[in-house]
């Protein structure tokens, strides 16, 4: 599957969740439920996974974590705050360009409506 269908189906779910649950839950809650829910898809994923950090040839595990890596090929950051800031979008810019994803969905469940919490962020997609 390309990112692009990766990533409708990932939208889908988001707002399946939401649609059950609204917000106000934690971000690991989402996280899990969302976990739950891709596995029936079969489409291999990895939760929580290092991102490691390569300073002149040396590999350095600096606590960068990725909540869910959809296929090598999709990175998602789940949230449920307030607002998103400046810093969350980077987060997840920095975490494309350390892995070569070329796909990152920041998803906030805390809104009113899901469609204004997903947003795409791209690494020369």
């Amino acid at each position: 599957m390309t990112e692009n269908e990766l990533s409708k189906l990932i939208v889908d779910l988001c707002y399946k969740i939401h649609k059950r649950y609204g917000p106000g839950l934690f971000e690991n809650v989402y996280e899990e439920i969302f976990c739950y829910e891709w596995i029936k898809t079969n489409i291999p994923f990895s939760r929580q996974q290092e991102i490691v950090l390569v300073h002149e040839e040396i590999k350095l595990g600096v606590g960068f974590r990725a909540d869910v890596i959809i296929d090598n090929k999709v990175l998602i950051e789940f949230k449920s705050i307030e607002s998103l800031s400046e810093v969350h979008y980077k987060q997840v810019q920095t975490y494309l360009n350390l892995t070569g994803i070329k796909l990152g969905l920041l998803v906030n469940f805390n809104v009113p409506l899901i469609k204004d919490g997903i947003h795409r962020i791209v690494n020369n997609l």
